[in-house]
């Protein structure tokens, strides 16, 4: 088991939803935080009800930025990526830019970060690394262009690190999420199979961050459907389509 407790953690992607719902459960734990996002005035309302958090403005598609910041904050125990981007679109109305972004902030914004921190992780003999994909990552799916694609990209990205930093004391994780409840969620037009609450998912996260265990998946069984559909046949998932 990991105590959270006088550890610090970077917490990108903090201002909003599943990022800013945990910030606030490992607060309660007493860990220390540095939160960043885009949007400062969401983090500084954050940060004031926090007890141990400190804010750091951060646009993680700018890498001057990325490494300015890394320069700011010193050792870190951990880093969570919660960072993400949403745009539900079909392949048929694709918007390149939109595309672009999605990718540039869900999986190369977690290249920036770590290609800066793994190499002071690894020095150190100790780090903590935190990934926040989705089970969309898993097959690619219906008007999931860019994001589908981004996420996929997280998790071999953590399954590389997995395999690479065995042995360095760095602890290397992946959390994939189903249908949170969120502003990004709410451009959905359809059904979402097991709509959870932002602070039911900061749970399962926070659960996750006090072990060593590689992957979690949630909710079940929903995230058992997503991993059979990826390894059935590619004849009968897009039987007449």
């Amino acid at each position: 088991m990991i105590d959270v407790a006088g550890k610090t953690y970077w917490l990108v992607g903090a201002s909003e939803g599943l990022g800013r719902t945990l910030a606030q459960r490992l607060d309660a734990e007493g860990a220390r935080l540095i939160l960043s996002a885009r949007n400062a005035d969401r983090l500084e309302s954050l940060k004031s009800d926090l007890s141990q958090a400190r804010v750091l403005p951060l646009d993680v598609t700018d890498t001057d930025a990325v490494r300015r910041a890394v320069a700011l904050i010193g050792d870190v125990d951990g880093l969570i990526y919660c960072a993400g981007a949403y745009e539900p679109m079909r392949a048929s109305e694709w918007d390149g830019d939109t595309a672009l972004t999605l990718c540039d902030v869900n999986f190369m914004g977690a290249l920036r970060l770590l290609g800066e921190l793994v190499p002071r992780f690894v020095a150190r003999g100790q780090g903590d690394i935190t990934l926040v994909g989705s089970l969309a990552g898993y097959r690619g799916l219906p008007a999931a262009i860019g994001y589908g694609a981004s996420k996929a990209a997280l998790i071999s990205l953590a399954e590389t690190m997995r395999f690479d930093l065995k042995g360095t004391g760095v602890v290397v994780r992946v959390v994939n999420p189903g249908f949170i409840k969120t502003r990004l969620t709410r451009k959905n037009r359809f059904r979402m199979p097991m709509l959870m609450a932002p602070e039911d998912a900061a749970a399962r996260v926070m659960k996750a961050l006090t072990r060593r265990r590689f992957r979690t998946d949630f909710p079940a069984p929903f995230s058992w459907a997503i991993r059979a559909l990826a390894i059935l046949p590619d004849w009968l998932v897009y039987r007449g389509r």
